[in-house]
């Protein structure tokens, strides 16, 4: 009897069928869907939660990854935490090894906000402005951009806040130090002198 190979119970139909050709990486420029965000935000949650983040870590890195648009600005929130526990790394197309990867640059803005906030020891508390606006400024951009300086910027913010509280301090001991050595002022009574003041040295001679 012969055997048509190509019936049900031929040979075509017991051999395995071709197993699909991975797809390619999508790029880290392409863009992300709403369930990329939420598996980076699980593994965000995770971390928190083993304690690998603080909370404002943990707050920062989640509000960065709702706004995250592409794959690689997710990876960059999530590269340096595991999947899950005992889990390897939760990897993103486009995002490195966080062993491998070269560090990000320092915001220059951080820099300047703390370099503000030491100077004001030496200026009186006049670079204490700069500080606080560099250091906003810093804040904003590490948030943008995932570089480095969050901490340079927040010491620069509560140095130039304390040289802010500084000089408020002194200009309120100024103005009491003034406004008692005025009321403190020396007043004389004519009461004080019996047959009214005395002359004055070298005036003309009562009666002469």
């Amino acid at each position: 009897m012969t055997v048509d190979p190509m019936s049900n119970g031929g040979f075509a139909a017991r051999s395995p069928s071709p197993s699909p050709s991975p797809s390619s990486s999508p790029s880290p420029r392409a863009l992300a869907a709403n369930a990329d965000r939420d598996r980076a935000i699980d593994v965000l949650n995770a971390g928190f939660a083993e304690g690998r983040l603080t909370k404002s870590e943990h707050d920062d890195r989640v509000a960065r990854a709702c706004a995250a648009r592409t794959y690689g600005e997710l990876g960059a929130l999530v590269a340096d935490l595991p999947a899950g526990p005992f889990g390897g790394p939760a990897q993103y197309p486009g995002a490195m090894d966080p062993a491998g990867r070269p560090p990000a640059p320092l915001n220059g803005f951080a820099v300047a906000s703390l370099a503000c906030g030491i100077g004001m020891f030496f200026t009186m508390g006049a670079t204490s402005v700069l500080a606080i606006g560099f250091g906003h400024a810093a804040r904003r951009a590490v948030r943008r951009t995932g570089e480095r300086g969050e901490t340079m910027a927040l010491a620069g913010l509560a140095l130039g806040w304390a040289g802010v509280a500084l000089i408020a301090v002194l200009v309120v001991m100024l103005i009491t130090i003034a406004s008692a050595a005025r009321s403190r002022g020396i007043v004389i009574n004519p009461g004080d002198f019996p047959g009214g003041f005395p002359a004055r040295p070298g005036g003309p001679l009562n009666g002469g």
